[in-house]
């Protein structure tokens, strides 16, 4: 069993790291953290520091979740592409998100990362708002 997070270092991703931290807790279990950059991009502020990974596996430590950080850099694909693809993993229980709020005009024109893993993940997905 494991809970998996989609995160991003923002304040979204900080409201959703803290729940899936819980969601960890209360389920015993594995907190999975993908921190995925875009597509072929070495530098991204999308991608968390040393610092800040550090700074999670502090905070799963200190919970007593075991936790395993995964920083792909999607070739072909996108963040809502690997977190679609992980929640098919087995053992995943539960995907965690963070949401930003947008208009309906930006939604429709820009289309939405978290729409999609919402829409299209094997598992049951929690959608948290900073």
């Amino acid at each position: 069993m494991a809970v998996l997070l989609g995160y991003v270092p923002t304040p979204q991703g900080e409201a959703a790291f803290a729940r899936a931290l819980q969601e960890a807790a209360l389920r015993s279990t594995t907190l999975v953290v993908i921190n995925s950059a875009r597509t072929g991009a070495l530098v991204d502020p999308a991608l968390a520091d040393d610092a800040e990974l550090a700074r999670l596996r502090a905070a799963a430590d200190a919970a007593g979740v075991l936790v395993e950080i995964r920083q792909p850099v999607a070739e072909h694909g996108s963040a809502a592409d690997e977190l679609i693809d992980a929640s098919a993993e087995e053992g995943v229980d539960l995907l965690v998100i963070g949401l930003r709020r947008r208009s309906a005009v930006g939604k429709f024109v820009l289309g939405s990362s978290a729409q999609r893993v919402l829409m299209e993940a094997h598992t049951p997905v929690l959608a948290v708002k900073a």
